[in-house]
C-alpha cells in the first residue's frame, strides 16, 4: 500500500442516508474538490446550489431500469479502481479519457430497515443495493489511492484530516476500508438471511417443514461500546448490536445506575427471557444465569416477594426481571435487598422515583423478547447452530400416566414449574408450590444431586410442592428424594428405560405423574 497522503481533488457521492450530506459536500467544495453524484444525491446538492456533475454526464448513459443501473460503468469503476502507482493503469485511464476518484462516499439502500417494517417481497427485493456495494468494495480494494466513507458520522473527521494533513493518510484510508468491508459484509449477511427465511416460509406454505437449517448463517454485529471487562477482569469485553437492529435485548435502555457489565447483560437476558414466558405479573430473580426464584402471584410486588422467599441468600446481588409495568409497590418490595439490575418493559413514575433513591441499581427498560431466530454458539473455527428452544407444548399435549390425576392447584403449579425448568441449567430440578418456586437445583452432574439441592433449599416448603425435571429420570432416586421431602406431583419428559420403575416409585408414594414427551436441556 502507498504510504503517501491522498490529495482529494475529485469525489463521488451516492448516498441513501443523506444525514450531514449537504454540509459535508459544502466543505469539500470549499477545499476545491469536484463533486460527481447520482440520482437523489445530485438533486439534493443542486437544490442548495452546490456544483455537481451528474453521473450520467460522466458515463454518457442515462439511468436505466428504474434506477437499477446508474453507476455500473467503466468510467465510474475505472476511476475508482485505477491503481495510480502503476503506469499502465494511468496510461489506460488517459487512453479512455477517464478521470480518477480520490474519495468515494456511499451508503446503501435500507434493506434491513425495509425488512424490519414488514414490507412486501417485491419492495424488499428493490431495496437490495447493487451499485452501492460495488462502488464501496472497489474503493476499499483500492484504498492505496482512494478513501471510502460509508458512515455519515465520519464526515467531520474527514474534513479535519483534509485540513490537518492536506489529504487522507494511508492509515486513515486503511481504517476506512476496514469499515467499508464490514459494512458490505453485514449488508450481504442480512440479504442472505432474509432469503433463507423466504425459503423456510416457502416450505411451510407448501405444507412441509424445512428439512434442515439454512446452508448459510451470517452474523453481523457492530460495537456499541467497551465494557470494563468480560466475565473476569483479565478478559476484554464489549457490547455489540446486530447490524441495523435496535440493540441488545431488542434495544434495551439503561435508565439509571452504573454501566452494565458483561455478566449483567448475560444475567439480564436469562431473567427476562424466563419472565416473558411466564404469565403477566410474574417476577424472576437470576443469579449466575440461573433463576434462584420465580413466581406468578398476580401482582408484581407479590410475585417478587414469593420469588425472593425461594432463596433469600442467593437473591443478594441478583438480577430481577418483571413481566409487566413496574409500579411503586413492586419497587418498594425490592428495597430491602441489594440488587444489581432490574429489567422490565416499563416503569411508572412512582417506581422510577423509588429506584432513583438507589443509585447503584441499574434500571433497564426493554421490549419483551419473542424468542425468534436461531441459537448460535460460536466455537474456535466454527459454530453450533440450532433452533431456539421454546416451550410450545401445553397440557393438551401431555399425558397423565399415574393412577391419580393432578389436582387443580397441582396442574397450575406443574405448568409453571415446567416453564421455569426450561430456563434452568441441566440437570434441572424445580419445586413449585402455590405459584412460586420453593427450591431450585441447577447444573449438577447428576439429577439426584439437583434434587437434593432443591429439597434442601425448600425445607418444609417442599410439603405439597410439585416437581419438574427438564429431562427424564434414569432412576427413581431423584424422584424419591423429592417425594420423601413432601412433593406430591411430578412432571418430566419420559422416555427412559427406567420409566416404569420411576412410575412405580411415584405410585407407591401417591404422586401424580405427567409426561410431556419433550425435554429441555440447557447447557
Amino acid at each position: 500500500m502507498s504510504d503517501a497522503t491522498t490529495h482529494v481533488r475529485r469525489a463521488l457521492l451516492a448516498v441513501y442516508d443523506k444525514t450531514g450530506l449537504v454540509a459535508f459536500a459544502g466543505e469539500l467544495v470549499a477545499r476545491g474538490v469536484a463533486l460527481v453524484s447520482s440520482g437523489g444525491t445530485a438533486a439534493a446538492l443542486r437544490e442548495v446550489g452546490l456544483p455537481v456533475t451528474p453521473v450520467e454526464q460522466v458515463t454518457g448513459s442515462p439511468e436505466m431500469l428504474g434506477g437499477r443501473v446508474k453507476t455500473l460503468h467503466p468510467t465510474i469503476h475505472g476511476g475508482i479502481l485505477a491503481d495510480r502507482r502503476k503506469q499502465d493503469h494511468v496510461d489506460q485511464l488517459n487512453e479512455q479519457g477517464i478521470e480518477p476518484f480520490d474519495l468515494v462516499v456511499v451508503n446503501l439502500y435500507p434493506f434491513r430497515e425495509t425488512v424490519a417494517r414488514g414490507a412486501s417481497f417485491e419492495e424488499t427485493i428493490e431495496q437490495i443495493d447493487i451499485g452501492g456495494p460495488a462502488m464501496v468494495r472497489a474503493a476499499a480494494k483500492n484504498h492505496a489511492n482512494v478513501g471510502v466513507v460509508v458512515d455519515p458520522g465520519r464526515y467531520d473527521t474527514i474534513v479535519a484530516e483534509l485540513d490537518a494533513e492536506g489529504g487522507l493518510t494511508a492509515v486513515t484510508r486503511r481504517a476506512l476500508a476496514a469499515v467499508a468491508y464490514a459494512h458490505t459484509a453485514a449488508y450481504d449477511a442480512a440479504v442472505a438471511g432474509w432469503f433463507a427465511q423466504q425459503e423456510a416460509a416457502d416450505a411451510v406454505a407448501s405444507g412441509h417443514e424445512p428439512e434442515s437449517l439454512p446452508a448459510f448463517v451470517g452474523l453481523a454485529f457492530e460495537k456499541v461500546g467497551e465494557l470494563r471487562y468480560g466475565e473476569n477482569p483479565h478478559q476484554r469485553g464489549a457490547l455489540y448490536r446486530e447490524s441495523a437492529a435496535p440493540g441488545a435485548l431488542g434495544g434495551a435502555s439503561v435508565l439509571q445506575g452504573k454501566d452494565m457489565s458483561f455478566n449483567n447483560w448475560l444475567d439480564a437476558y436469562a431473567a427476562y427471557e424466563l419472565a416473558a414466558s411466564m404469565p403477566e405479573g410474574s417476577a424472576v430473580i437470576v443469579k449466575h444465569n440461573n433463576p434462584c426464584g420465580a413466581a406468578a402471584r398476580g401482582t408484581l410486588a407479590d410475585s417478587y416477594r414469593a420469588a425472593f422467599d425461594c432463596d433469600t441468600v442467593s437473591a443478594f446481588g441478583g438480577i430481577v426481571a418483571f413481566h409487566g409495568e413496574v409500579d411503586v409497590d413492586a419497587a418498594r418490595a425490592m428495597a430491602h435487598v441489594f440488587t444489581e439490575v432490574v429489567i422490565a418493559p416499563s416503569y411508572t413514575a412512582g417506581a422510577g422515583a423509588a429506584f432513583g433513591e438507589r443509585q447503584n441499581l441499574r434500571v433497564v427498560a426493554a421490549p419483551l423478547p419473542d424468542g425468534s431466530g436461531l441459537d448460535v454458539r460460536p466455537m474456535p473455527g466454527g459454530a453450533l447452530v440450532q433452533d431456539r428452544d421454546l416451550v410450545t407444548e401445553s397440557r393438551a399435549d401431555w399425558k397423565v400416566v399415574s393412577s391419580r390425576e393432578p389436582s387443580a392447584q397441582e396442574w397450575a403449579d406443574l405448568e409453571l414449574a415446567w416453564t421455569i425448568a426450561w430456563r434452568v441449567k441441566s440437570n434441572t430440578i424445580v419445586l413449585v408450590r402455590n405459584g412460586a418456586t420453593v427450591g431450585v437445583g441447577a447444573g449438577q452432574m447428576s439429577r439426584v444431586d439437583s434434587s437434593w439441592i432443591a429439597t434442601r433449599k425448600a425445607g418444609e416448603r417442599a410439603q405439597g410442592a410439585v416437581l419438574a425435571s427438564d429431562a427424564f429420570f434414569p432412576f427413581p432416586d431423584a424422584l424419591e428424594v423429592a417425594a420423601d421431602a413432601g412433593c406430591t406431583a411430578v412432571i418430566h419428559p419420559g422416555g427412559s428405560k427406567g420409566d416404569e420403575e420411576v412410575l412405580a416409585a411415584a405410585e407407591a408414594r401417591g404422586m401424580a405423574v405427567v409426561l410431556t414427551g419433550r425435554r429441555h436441556f440447557r447447557h
